[in-house]
């Protein structure tokens, strides 16, 4: 039951907006739903932004600097280590080595952006494609710092995750977005994607593939959308489209809703033939 004082005393209470404990309550999640549309949405239409390039690919994969900087710190490790440790060094050095590629694979994904983000700058304002991401270390930033290398601005669509995905410091800072739901932010993908490039990556990279594959083949993306997979051996490795087609999961037509590159060069060369082509210029 209430408790009446004897002296009343007027209490302003907080906007409702304002008041954190119900806008992070169940009854307020339609709303926090529109603020990941609407927010985003006045932030690109202020930037002029409506093409994008969305590029995949996972937040582990080490840049070349960041790679031989922890590979000469394990080495110098074994060379002063005693029996004793030794064989965990080698156990470590080896597992270290086995990223190489990948570290590989950021420096080319570097080089593919600032490709894309040069080309970019030739072209109309109508007919621009910016470098999309989903804003955090690993491919992402690499993809995020092509385009900071040509003075392009890029979008980064970051996560909140329980193991906190920082952005990386590449990304346009009136582009970089944070997101709790999922499925606003692939929105976000989608929504503004003209191609798309899928770098070498784990669950969170499949996911966001398998998705818009999905969405291609069921014609629910109805615009013309390539799709690159990126190194052709990891992904040929991943999953086998030919036992796919052959125990009739897909159909011979679902093998070309994407195709593979394996340089910066030729997936560079493919996407610029098929934006031009898809919008006519």
């Amino acid at each position: 039951m209430e408790n009446f004082k004897d002296e009343l005393i007027p209490t302003r209470m907080p906007l409702t907006f304002e008041d954190h404990k119900f806008m992070n309550s169940d009854a307020a999640r339609e709303i926090r739903i529109l603020s990941e549309y609407l927010y985003p949405a006045q932030q690109f239409k202020n930037k002029n932004i409506n093409k994008t390039i969305v590029i995949f690919g996972s937040a582990r994969v080490l840049a070349m600097e960041e790679w031989q900087k922890i590979n000469t710190n394990l080495e110098m490790q074994l060379k002063n280590s005693n029996e004793t440790n030794k064989k965990e060094l080698e156990t470590q050095i080896k597992a270290h080595k086995s990223k190489y590629k990948l570290a590989q694979v950021y420096e080319e994904c570097i080089e593919l952006a600032e490709m894309l983000a040069e080309w970019n700058t030739t072209l109309s304002k109508d007919n621009q494609f910016y470098i999309a991401t989903g804003g955090g270390p690993g491919i992402m930033e690499a993809a995020n710092r092509g385009a900071y290398n040509k003075k392009t601005p890029s979008v980064g669509l970051n996560i909140s995750l329980p193991f906190e995905q920082y952005p990386n410091p590449y990304i346009s800072n009136d582009l970089n977005f944070e997101f709790y739901y999922f499925f606003m932010r692939k929105f976000w993908f989608t929504n503004l994607a003209q191609a798309i490039v899928a770098m070498p990556g784990g669950f969170g990279t499949l996911d966001e593939l398998a998705e818009h594959l999905t969405l291609v083949q069921t014609k629910k993306i109805k615009k013309a959308l390539p799709i690159v997979l990126y190194k052709e051996e990891f992904w040929k490795k991943l999953w086998n489209m030919d036992y796919l087609l052959e125990t009739g999961m897909i159909s011979e037509e679902d093998l070309n809703l994407f195709t593979y590159c394996s340089t910066p060069q030729e997936a560079f060369e493919y996407l610029t033939k098929e934006l031009k082509k898809n919008h006519n210029f």
